[in-house]
């Protein structure tokens, strides 16, 4: 298709029933959409009675007369019937593709002639526009619907039609897809992830503080859950617009030091090195002080992610001592080591038996017992602390077998008891999405972090390369990809593992490379915080962005306050509680105003993505569900520039409370407007 009848693709509200993996291109990111074939089960999702609030109350005993209760779920499972219809005119074939489906741009519907008009009729989503564009002739000939003069600018020279947003009496439900929330359970979409880095974080019991004796920046530094929970209970979190948390792995480490690849030596500070699995680490705490962290978060209505680490444990572990044939050996079978990237690769069926170093056995899970050892120790770590979900660690590199059968344990024996879905999210390091996608799905994880977004994004958007539009294209193609658009992703711009984001932001990035690791400055000539504004400007777009589009967005501890870093373990420095300069203290009342501005609009985290335009510095789109429309007009240059093809209107901005007109809007320099109908 020629790009000036390119489609603008927008994501659906959610992709329903509980189907594999899309089917994938081993080359490509493109994919192809399979049928929903298989409901979601609430009997998987915990004590549910299948009554909305306000709807008939369960009755036992002979059945009722009379006609059956209507349909009740959520706004977003509500479809209502349309009939597109367009004259015959001698046409072999004329199909509607759209926004109405998950598949409605790829395949969309077809439509039947009687020798006068087509027809087709297809449920779309409630009270959510559609845009769509008729194809004719099954050729790449794709054009508006005359007979509807509604259209919006497609971005690429020509126009989509536009189905207003449509409500109907009596609508449909959709079956929810795996993992959407039943009545009364916490919705995942509705996330915001803090990453509490326990050690570095705030120390609460310096009775636990300990050191081994390497250089301070590798060595423990005294953060510990009681720390956690101190600033729980300040309301830290909850004024910063927070709802979950993702502390560091809780199991005991090894005392050793151990050597790092850049020749100094390290601790196990950061919880990757683990030893004895059935205890808390010493230096975080006791398993109590854990459990009233918990309670302390879910009384303060905050979710708690436990980091967990099942790809390997430290060499002096006691389950490698007693069960070495649980183990990958250590040997690349060409009378070298299998050291991931140094005899073995990083990648394919070497990346899933390579040790990362030589003193961190790696786990066969192809070994039943090993495997069901590592899940048992998983799930008692689940019923001890009631944690709401798992962050789990180095994903690409263990048989996908352990998912499957960890999803499978959790439905069983976590969710029934907890009356919640269970959240799974992985951290794949990659930028290849087909390898991301890979285990994502309804037997495994719900999502994985966004690690090509948070590329992409840095790229356009701190680093100000390429063009906006790039930014736009790569959203139009990520945002309904993941087990088809079903999983709940969380999206960052920084976590543990690259350097800090503020630098990239600067007006002369540190690095050229949004993939570098800030390595060559972790040591020495390490960065300092960047003066002025812009740079705080620039990483608060980034985050404008990520709290305005679907995921989970994760906020990285320090990165509220623009913490400077280089690479590990630089990015991991202790958190700064106070002296915050003017850029510091305006970037966190940013994040604050953004947390409540998520909070207040559902359209953000559930709703569809569609969007307005794109040029070299500014992008425009709309999030639109649950009775609403929100749209966001993107500025990453460094002068004011007008946005155009909004909604023509009076619009308020909910970063600053101005009043402003549409189709057209001057977006202040490296900023954005948040615009809803007053």
């Amino acid at each position: 298709m020629s790009r000036s009848h390119r489609i603008l693709p927008v994501l659906s509200i959610l992709w329903v029933g509980c189907t594999d993996p899309p089917l994938m291109s081993e080359t490509t990111d493109s994919v192809t959409m399979p049928p929903s074939t298989m409901p979601y089960d609430p009997s998987q999702g915990g004590n549910v009675t299948g009554y909305a609030t306000g709807g008939p109350e369960p009755t036992t005993g002979e059945p009722t007369t009379g006609e059956p209760p209507p349909p009740m779920c959520d706004d977003a499972l509500k479809r209502c019937d349309h009939e597109f219809t367009h004259p015959d005119n001698g046409e072999t074939s004329v199909d509607v593709m759209g926004s109405f489906a998950p598949d409605g741009w790829t395949k969309g519907a077809a439509m039947k002639s009687d020798g006068t008009t087509w027809r087709v009729t297809v449920t779309v989503p409630w009270d959510t526009p559609v845009q769509y564009k008729l194809r004719i002739d099954g050729s790449m000939s794709w054009i508006p619907d005359p007979n509807n003069p509604e259209q919006v600018d497609d971005g690429f020279g020509g126009y989509n039609s536009v189905l207003e947003p449509k409500t109907c009496d009596p609508f449909t439900c959709e079956a929810a897809s795996c993992g959407a929330p039943q009545e009364g359970q916490f919705d995942w979409r509705d996330a915001v992830i803090y990453f509490v880095f326990v050690d570095r974080f705030n120390n609460g019991n310096p009775g636990n503080d300990a050191l081994i004796g390497v250089e301070t920046a590798a060595d423990w530094q005294g953060g510990d859950w009681a720390g956690v929970t101190a600033k729980i209970e300040e309301g830290y979190f909850t004024e910063l617009g927070i709802n979950t948390l993702w502390l560091t792995v809780p199991m005991n480490n090894t005392s050793d030091d151990g050597l790092g690849t850049d020749g100094h030596l390290y601790s196990a500070y950061h919880g990757y090195w683990p030893t004895d699995l059935t205890q808390t680490e010493e230096h975080f705490g006791t398993l109590a002080e854990l459990q009233a962290l918990v309670a302390a978060a879910h009384a303060a209505d905050l979710k708690v992610i436990l980091d967990y680490a099942m790809n390997h444990v430290h060499i002096s572990a006691p389950v490698y001592a007693d069960n070495p044939d649980w183990f990958n050996p250590n040997d690349n079978g060409s009378g070298g080591d299998c050291v991931c990237g140094a005899g073995c690769s990083w990648d394919g069926a070497d990346g899933e038996r390579c040790w990362f170093t030589d003193y961190l056995p790696d786990f066969d899970f192809s070994n039943q017992a090993a495997r069901e050892f590592s899940i048992d120790n998983a799930i008692q770590w689940i019923m001890d602390t009631g944690a709401d979900g798992f962050r789990l660690d180095a994903v690409k590199h263990i048989k996908i077998e352990w998912l499957t059968d960890l999803r499978a344990r959790v439905q069983a024996d976590v969710e029934p008891m907890s009356g919640q879905h269970f959240y799974m999210v992985g951290e794949t390091f990659t930028g290849d999405k087909p390898t991301i996608n890979k285990y994502v799905g309804c037997d495994k994880l719900d999502g994985q972090f966004d690690f090509p977004l948070r590329m992409q994004m840095a790229y356009n958007v701190l680093m100000r390369q390429g063009s906006m539009t790039e930014l736009a294209d790569f959203y139009d193609a990520n945002n309904n990809y993941y087990n088809g658009g079903a999983a709940v992703m969380s999206t960052f711009i920084g976590n543990h593992d690259i350097p800090r984001a503020i630098h990239l932001a600067e007006d002369s990035p540190l690095w050229n490379n949004q993939w570098a690791d800030g390595k060559d400055r972790a040591w020495d000539n390490k960065p300092g915080l960047p003066g002025g504004a812009a740079a705080f400007e620039r990483l608060g777009l980034s985050f404008t962005m990520l709290y305005t589009s679907l995921g989970a967005p994760l906020v990285y501890y320090g990165d509220e306050v623009g913490m400077p870093g280089a690479g590990d373990p630089d990015n991991r420095r202790f958190m700064q509680w106070d002296g915050y300069s003017a850029g510091q203290t305006w970037l966190l009342g940013h994040i604050q105003d953004l947390g409540a501005i998520r909070a207040a609009h559902p359209a953000l985290r559930r709703g569809s993505y569609t969007r307005l335009g794109a040029d070299a510095d500014s992008f425009a789109y709309s999030m639109s569900g649950e009775g609403e429309t929100v749209t966001v007009a993107v500025n990453r240059s460094d002068a004011d520039k007008s946005v155009g093809n909004l909604p023509a209107m009076t619009l308020k901005d909910e970063l600053t409370g101005e009043m402003v007109e549409g189709p057209m809007v001057t977006v202040p320099a490296r900023s954005a407007r948040i615009l809803v109908a007053p």
